[in-house]
Formats: C-alpha cells, sequence, structure tokens
C-alpha cells in the first residue's frame, strides 16, 4: 500500500475499505453472467488472480459526478500490477484492487453544487486527482502530478475506473467534442503522457528525434512528435510487427528493429544511420536499461534522453559518455496541464488515435480483454472495454 493516509481529504471520501467492507461486494465467480444494471468492475489482488466483481452503485456527494463508463483502455500499469503486484516500493496490490484509469464517459447523476455538468453530458476522466490545497506546493504551482496526497484511481489502494459506474470530483472531468469518440477520450490520457515527455523534453519544430518501443505509449509519442514537427523521426522495437503498425500511422518514419545481439553501442550505430543527421532528442518509451544505453550513445553532443517508460528500480547509466557529450537524461511522473491541450489535438484532427484501438470487449468480458492485452502473440496495440 501507498504511504497516502486514507483519514482525510480525497483519500478519506475514496477510501477503498467502503466498497471492500459493503456488503453488497462481491467477487463474481467464473461463468456467471451479471445483470445489466449491476455495477460490476475488473478487479485485482495479491494472489495475481484477475476477476469480475459487483460493488454498490455510488451516490455523488458534493462537488461529485457519476459517470457511466463507456470506455476504458486495459494499460500496461494495469497488467503489471495483475501479475507482479507491485510497481516499486509505493505501489503495492494489498487487496482487492480496481484496474483501470484511461476512461471517458457519460454523466449519470450530479451531486449538490455541481454546475459545471449535467446528465448526458461527454467527458475524459483524469484519473490523478490531487489536494488542491493551498498549502501544497506541488497543487499550488501547477506540477499536482507531485501531490503527496493524490488518489490516482487504480494505484493501489485506490480503486480504478475500469467498471460501470464511477465516482469522480467534477473539477476534473473535461468535457468531450461531439466529434470526439469516447474510445478516442479514453485514450486521451496515454496522449496526456505523451504530450508531457514532448513538452518537458524540449522537443522543437525540426528536431531529429529518435523513439525508443513502439508500444502504446511509444506510438502515441510518435504521433506527438509528428505534431509537434520533429524531422526525422525513427522509431525503435523488438517485434517487427509494431514497426509495421508505426509506418502506418506515420509513413515517413524511419525504422529500426533491435537485434538482441548487439551492443547498444552497436545498436545506436543503426539508429543514427538511419537517421541521416546528428540526434538531438531522445524519447526513451521502454525503461529497460539496454534501451536507455542505446538512446544515449544515439544522441549527438548536448542531446536529451527524455525517459518517459518505466523500468526496474536501480538502473547503471554510461556516466562517463553522458558527462562527455553533455548528454542530458530528465525522467516523467504522470502528467500535469495536458487534457485540454490532448482533447484539442483530437478534436483538432493534428492526432488520430483511432486507429490505435485495435481489440474492444465487453464489459463483461474484461477477464478475456486482459488475457489479451498481456499476451502479445496477440498482436494487440491498445485493448479497450466498452459498455
Amino acid at each position: 500500500m501507498s504511504n497516502i493516509s486514507l483519514e482525510s481529504g480525497n483519500p478519506a471520501i475514496y477510501d477503498p475499505r467502503k466498497v471492500l467492507q459493503h456488503p453488497q461486494f462481491r467477487v463474481i465467480p467464473e461463468g456467471e453472467t451479471p445483470s445489466k444494471d449491476a455495477n460490476i468492475a475488473a478487479f485485482y489482488n495479491p494472489a495475481h488472480e484477475i476477476h469480475l466483481v459487483e460493488k454498490p452503485r455510488p451516490v455523488p456527494g458534493p462537488g461529485q459526478v457519476l459517470v457511466h463508463v463507456r470506455a476504458t483502455g486495459i494499460c500496461g500499469s494495469d497488467v503489471h500490477f495483475w501479475q507482479h503486484g507491485r510497481i516499486g516500493d509505493s505501489m503495492v496490490v494489498s487487496d482487492e484492487c480496481g484496474s483501470g484509469h484511461e476512461s471517458a464517459g457519460e454523466v449519470v447523476e450530479i451531486g449538490e453544487g455541481v454546475t459545471e455538468w449535467k446528465v448526458g453530458d461527454r467527458v475524459a476522466i483524469e484519473a490523478g486527482v490531487p489536494c488542491s490545497q493551498p498549502a501544497c506546493e506541488a497543487c499550488r504551482t501547477g506540477r499536482y502530478n507531485a501531490c503527496p496526497d493524490v488518489v490516482f484511481f487504480s494505484t493501489p489502494p485506490f480503486h480504478g475506473t475500469l467498471t460501470r459506474w464511477h465516482l469522480h470530483p467534477a473539477q476534473w472531468l473535461h468535457r468531450l467534442p461531439e466529434n470526439v469518440s469516447f474510445e478516442e477520450g479514453a485514450l486521451c490520457e496515454p496522449l496526456a503522457v505523451a504530450l508531457a515527455g514532448i513538452e518537458r523534453s524540449g522537443l522543437r519544430l525540426g528536431d531529429p528525434v529518435v523513439i525508443c518501443g513502439a508500444g502504446p505509449i511509444g506510438l502515441i509519442s510518435l504521433l506527438s512528435a509528428r505534431a509537434a514537427g520533429a524531422e526525422p523521426i525513427v522509431i525503435t522495437d523488438l517485434f517487427q510487427s509494431r514497426l509495421d503498425f508505426a509506418k502506418t500511422l506515420v509513413p515517413g518514419v524511419r525504422t529500426v528493429l533491435i537485434q538482441r545481439g548487439l551492443s547498444p553501442k552497436e545498436q545506436a550505430e543503426h539508429i543514427k544511420a538511419a537517421a541521416g543527421v546528428p540526434l538531438a532528442v531522445a524519447l526513451e518509451c521502454t525503461g529497460v536499461e539496454s534501451s536507455v544505453h542505446t538512446a544515449v550513445h544515439s544522441m549527438k553532443f548536448g542531446g536529451k534522453v527524455f525517459i518517459i517508460g518505466v523500468g526496474k528500480n536501480e538502473q547503471l547509466f554510461p556516466f562517463m559518455h553522458l558527462s562527455a557529450n553533455e548528454i542530458d537524461v530528465s525522467f516523467q511522473y504522470r502528467y500535469a496541464n495536458q487534457y485540454p491541450k490532448a482533447i484539442r489535438l483530437v478534436n483538432g484532427g493534428l492526432i488520430n488515435l483511432k486507429p490505435l484501438v485495435t481489440h474492444k470487449f465487453a464489459l463483461e468480458d474484461a477477464v478475456k480483454a486482459f488475457h489479451v492485452a498481456a499476451d502479445p502473440s496477440q498482436g494487440a496495440i491498445k485493448v479497450q472495454i466498452v459498455d
């Protein structure tokens, strides 16, 4: 469990024990078909089981909105919590925990004092809810992703948004324009991750860039880098199928297949040859140590390696190569102030997220969806659950 206290503020409001100790909470036996009006959700637990549960339908309190979640993407972190039970030392699955944080839906009830939303409004759900208190430096200065009392739905112990009915603070919902689908609205969450990376990396119009990893975040970073005017763009991956998919998204991207037998320095030479010009920025989207090394050795003097990916707790870096070549290394923790931008870019047609959704499942089939998302042989890019 995280170090967040559940005794006050948003952590108390969204205390998972209220659900787990409720008499209506139960694990749905395999083979049982839940009713269409049941509030079902996909949960994992410390035994590394993934299953459907039934829980009470929430009632919105002051400042809250009840959302019928219409689309939710399965993130790599959801799969990781299910299969490994933890990410780092502070995010540990210690009880039944609801999955999902890439969601969009429709307002079905509003609580006291909510004036900006009405029943029927279409919204994207920003899953990280900070304390928003003036005494909190992170919130006060706009870097609310660093709020120590944040409730990030689906990060233990807080339950996620992969459920039929989700209760959310009104101020952390974002209006979807009519031409942006629920599926695209859900994809605004990983897009927010990529946009935060583009912004913090300092990527500028015309910068040559390499993107390491062609998973969902790497592919959305590719779309974002192209929209930002990067040229040329090189993308790498271990699987040719993902590189081929990247080509369908951005035909002009240059692809490099990572070869397991090559050292990072040798692999970097292939990347530099594909680029044809000195590379200014690397967006590292895997978090894998060897990939970080490859990114470092691909950079020109004064380049920047920006690490979006999440990896093992401790890693070794080529310190003197970084030092002697004035290569900067920076990191990212979630995102802040990106959702409005993400929605504008999708609405304006600058970023097309639709091709990323390769598999869709009904909410009742969420367990099957998790198994597809976790199996590379299935060829899934983004698995979504719709209701």
